[in-house]
């Protein structure tokens, strides 16, 4: 008994020493860094003050505090910012889905202003502002060297004036200037209609009209083509959709799943990550869906986008995906003011983070680019194409019926327009003609 005792008490000792002779350095450590932490803000504090009574002019204190808090957090990656009152303001608006400007998302890369995309109907979309343009100049001013929040506050300005924007584009060979005229931007949310048999849903932003939204129009289009069994499917269109708000990502997600995950996000702890799963009910009630992506589509546009890929519910078509993974939380400070920090990245239902990768289509269908200066040109033969019917004392075709005949001569109009669409947005017809594809497969199968 004594010597298990004595065991037993060597054993506390022992490990007692370990202990010490481990925590030892690393309080060490850890108070060496508290003191290095300590001196860097001494070294702040030295530098404030010698600007305040140094600097050649009169520095607003507070605004030189801000642009320090600013450039603290804008250091960390493209999307941590800080927000004054008034961007904090703006930007409860944009989520409502009102807003002034030129309309177009804008991020930071390398210093320069990249346009994530242009907003459906703005005055930027209207003069053929272009996923992943560069602007240079606002108004005849270099934009190198300001934060993103100090350019886009150069493009602000009252509803009705004129913007100069200089813009460096990929494939043409020199910067051109753009004119824009200010205005208020409100958003649709969502924008639909009726292609032939398919419900085209576009989704412009994901603000918190989004869901709702989508929901009625579906129904309305679903009712308008006559009945779910007249629809032969949906085709989402998340082109140039610069995302929003993640719980409408999830919902509208959700509108087509009926199982599963939907995404999933991971921060610094593990322990405060959080997943996302779908409720029983598809609003598509099973028909087939695709999806439309391009450089535009970002962040939550590529939740949505992911998830349906993953669950194989969606064909996905267009070209590569914007890649923003990361979620970003708007805390509120003092005085109405607030600040953006990227606190977790975001991961498709297979695990897939998209972050700077993007989502890859299922089939790459490039947009092509149409030249305004190009003349069309005019098909001399078109006149003089004849078919069987022209010839004189044709014979006509006795085995349809009337019926017959004006349902063929439908089918050859849904497919004169689908032809046409081909010209007006090619990547819109190829999603179209998949549906048919997939329409004509299944009644074959019958």
């Amino acid at each position: 008994m004594k010597k298990f005792a004595v065991a037993a008490t060597g054993g506390i000792l022992l490990g007692a020493i370990v202990t010490t002779q481990i925590a030892g350095p690393l309080i060490a450590q850890e108070a060496d860094n508290n003191a290095s932490v300590y001196e860097q803000l001494d070294l702040f504090g030295d530098i404030f003050e010698r600007i305040r009574a140094q600097y050649v002019e009169d520095v607003d204190e507070a605004a030189l505090i801000e642009a320090a808090i600013d450039g603290m957090l804008t250091s960390l990656d493209p999307h941590s910012s800080y927000l004054s009152p008034e961007d904090a303001a703006d930007m409860r608006e944009t989520t409502r889905g009102e807003f002034g400007g030129l309309g177009i998302e804008v991020t930071q890369e390398e210093g320069f202003i990249k346009v994530v995309s242009p907003i459906d109907g703005t005055p930027a979309a209207e003069a053929g502002i272009e996923s992943g343009d560069f602007i240079t100049r606002v108004d005849g001013e270099n934009l190198l060297g300001l934060t993103l929040d100090e350019a886009v506050k150069l493009m602000r300005g009252p509803v009705g004036s004129e913007i100069i924007i200089t813009v460096v584009r990929q494939d043409v060979d020199q910067p051109f200037e753009v004119s824009i005229i200010r205005d208020t931007i409100t958003l649709t949310a969502v924008r639909s209609r009726v292609e032939g048999e398919t419900v085209v849903l576009r989704v412009v932003t994901f603000s918190d009209q989004t869901y709702p939204s989508l929901e009625e129009q579906l129904a309305e289009q679903v009712t308008e083509a006559g009945g779910i069994e007249n629809v032969n499917g949906f085709v989402i269109d998340l082109r140039n959709n610069p995302g929003g708000l993640l719980n409408q990502a999830i919902a509208v997600s959700d509108a087509f799943l009926d199982a599963g995950e939907i995404t999933s996000t991971r921060g610094r702890n593990p322990n405060d990550g959080q997943r996302w799963n779908a409720r029983k009910g598809d609003l598509a009630e099973g028909l087939p869906i695709v999806v439309l992506i391009n450089g535009g589509s970002a962040s939550a546009s590529e939740i949505v986008a992911g998830a349906l890929q993953d669950h194989h519910r969606a064909i996905i078509i267009g070209t590569n995906s914007f890649g923003k993974g990361s979620v970003q939380t708007v805390m509120p400070l003092r005085s109405n003011s607030a600040m953006r920090l990227t606190t977790a990245r975001y991961y498709t239902p297979s695990g897939r983070s998209i972050q700077a990768l993007g989502i890859s289509p299922d089939i790459i269908v490039e947009q092509p680019r149409r030249d305004p200066n190009a003349e069309i040109e005019e098909d001399d033969d078109a006149g003089f194409r004849r078919s069987e019917a022209d010839l004189r004392g044709a014979l006509d075709n006795d085995s349809l019926t009337d019926d017959e005949i004006k349902q063929i001569e439908s089918d050859r109009m849904r497919a004169e327009d689908a032809a046409a669409l081909r010209i007006e947005d090619y990547q819109m017809a190829y999603a179209i003609d998949i549906l048919k594809g997939l329409q004509v497969l299944g009644a074959n199968s019958d």
